[in-house]
């Protein structure tokens, strides 16, 4: 088992390990969701509460299933069906709560089903041997740390539209130019802690 304190790979996962700006997963709803601030937002929490729940209940399945009937091998196709179940659930649950969000999101929502950075967050807990607490708040974190990625580049979004962008860069090459700008400000918290 890994021995990195729980603290430690909360704060990791959010700033040194983000996972969207460290491992660049789940830039695809990222870049098509970060128009609007209030969108963004939703759509993090959505992420961020999928992604802790789903990497608890993997953690759960891989462990005291997979291991002891020696069917590791399932383990992809398992993670994607409990993702597919809790983002049906977060479906259902925003658009009876929040119909307009559910609207702002369109598609993207059940397409978090496909979003690689939930799916990832699994298999890091499985491949960096991580118990249950660090598993979960691994899932936190980096939940937390894609919502704040995504969250940042909205703002930035919507300040850029005030802005006199130069016509070849408008549109996706702004966004990825400013992407990769918050990457390396990221960077920065690499002396704070690491990740093994």
């Amino acid at each position: 088992m890994n021995s990195t304190p729980v603290f430690v790979i909360f704060v990791a996962s959010i700033f040194t390990n983000n996972i969207l700006l460290a491992s660049f997963l789940g830039m695809c709803s990222f870049l098509v969701c970060s128009n609007r601030i209030d969108t963004a937002f939703g759509l993090g929490a959505a992420v961020t509460f999928v992604m802790l729940f789903t990497t608890m209940i993997d953690y759960l399945i891989y462990h005291y299933v997979l291991i002891p009937l020696k069917l590791e091998f399932l383990s992809y196709i398992i993670f994607i069906a409990v993702i597919a179940a809790f983002v049906q659930f977060v479906e259902m649950f925003v658009e009876r709560f929040s119909p307009k969000l559910y609207y702002a999101l369109g598609i993207f929502l059940p397409l978090i089903t496909v979003n690689c950075a939930i799916l990832g967050a699994s298999l890091f807990m499985v491949l960096r041997k991580y118990n249950f607490a660090q598993s979960t708040f691994f899932g936190l974190g980096s939940g937390i740390g894609w919502a704040l990625a995504i969250a940042l580049m909205a703002g930035l979004r919507e300040k850029m539209g005030y802005s006199n962008v130069p016509a070849r860069l408008r549109g996706p090459g702004i966004v990825m130019l400013v992407t990769g700008i918050i990457a390396m400000a990221f960077m920065g918290f690499a002396g704070m802690l690491k990740l093994q």
